[in-house]
């Protein structure tokens, strides 16, 4: 994310303009800009057109600025693009004022975002910014008979490919599918990928075999590949991998593999009857008290709870800005990748706390 400037406006307002990179950049913006917010851009519009020389065909579109008060944001991954939506409240075109629009951001569009900026939005913003220069990550994970590739981004995981068959090292005889063409087709397959850098993992001796073949055939590709041990493939071994701080080493920091940490050790906390507490009333108590030294909070639910739909009877906000008054952590989690999924089935929210209060 780029953040090309900065001007306070009143009522505690602040207008950053910025430029997204990537979709991870899209995706953090989806949890910052939130209904009642000012968003402007560039668009095109469809404008109706009825004069006495041209028969109205249903209307052109124009290239305008407008500026949107906020009603709905959508990231739509598979898309390549953020939506926010709401009433035009300043345009280029002033016969436009007070309709209904649909701003539709993609990465290189420059936009213009004018809020009450809360501490977990800015360091978002700031998380995004930071993380331009981090190198793009491929997992493959390979075992006998299978492998499957993942690419890492900020918003989750996510499966690029499955290759599967019949499979063996003295498959050349028994009809069974020879080794070396699932790590011909493995290659392919990350060699068409623009990616940094590649963690090959797996079980036993496979992986090795599979580099091993790479090396020989594509020397070029072999070397931006390091290998991880982990006991599975597919999810189950992707998620090894992020726990075992392996994207870190060619990350500077990675979202997902600091989530897994997180969750890992809330869920052990919980099997041991350690000092946690999970659920909106039980972590606002925690806040209130000052024990809290972790909150962990599901970024789909802090953006519904600050919404009119809420549904907790206690305030979020309240809960985020008492964590870190006094002296406690907050991550917000992605409810893409398994971590926050985990967290999801506790309620949204949960904290590590630095004492028992019960």
């Amino acid at each position: 994310m780029q953040v090309t400037s900065r001007e306070q406006r009143a009522e505690g307002r602040e207008r950053v303009t910025l430029v997204p990179e990537s979709l991870d950049d899209l995706w953090h913006l989806s949890h910052v800009v939130e209904p009642g917010d000012r968003v402007a851009g560039d668009t095109t519009r469809r404008i109706q057109r009825n004069d006495d020389d041209l028969r109205d065909t249903g209307g052109e579109r124009e290239h305008m600025w407008v500026e949107l008060e906020v009603e709905g944001v959508e990231f739509a991954k598979f898309a390549n693009r953020l939506r926010v939506s709401g009433v035009i409240v300043d345009c280029s075109r002033e016969d436009q004022l007070d309709f209904h629009h649909t701003l539709n951001v993609e990465q290189r569009d420059e936009m213009e975002v004018e809020k009450v900026w809360k501490p977990d939005q800015r360091d978002r913003l700031e998380e995004s910014v930071e993380a331009t220069d981090n190198p793009d990550v491929a997992i493959a994970t390979v075992e006998e008979g299978r492998a499957y590739v993942h690419t890492v981004a900020q918003y989750g995981t996510e499966e690029r490919a499955s290759i599967t068959g019949p499979t063996g090292k003295s498959a050349w005889g028994d009809g069974a599918r020879p080794r070396d063409e699932l790590f011909d087709e493995l290659a392919e397959v990350i060699g068409r990928m623009d990616v940094d850098a590649i963690i090959l993992a797996g079980p036993g001796f496979t992986k090795g075999d599979a580099l091993s073949y790479i090396e020989e055939e594509n020397p070029d590709l072999a070397a931006d590949i390091t290998t991880v041990d982990t006991s599975g493939v597919g999810d189950r071994g992707v998620h090894e991998v992020l726990k075992r701080g392996a994207v870190d080493e060619v990350q500077t920091r990675t979202r997902i593999a600091e989530e897994a940490e997180l969750v890992d050790e809330l869920t052990e906390r919980i099997a041991t009857g350690e000092a946690v507490g999970y659920g909106p009333e039980a972590v606002a108590e925690a806040a209130d008290y000052g024990a809290i030294d972790h909150l962990l909070v599901l970024d789909e639910r802090l953006r519904s709870e600050r919404g009119p739909d809420s549904e907790w009877a206690v305030d979020v906000d309240h809960i985020v800005e008492t964590t870190e008054r006094k002296g406690g952590e907050v991550t917000v989690f992605s409810g893409e990748f398994d971590p926050g999924q985990q967290l999801r089935n506790l309620g949204g929210i949960a904290a590590l706390l630095r004492y028992r209060i019960d």
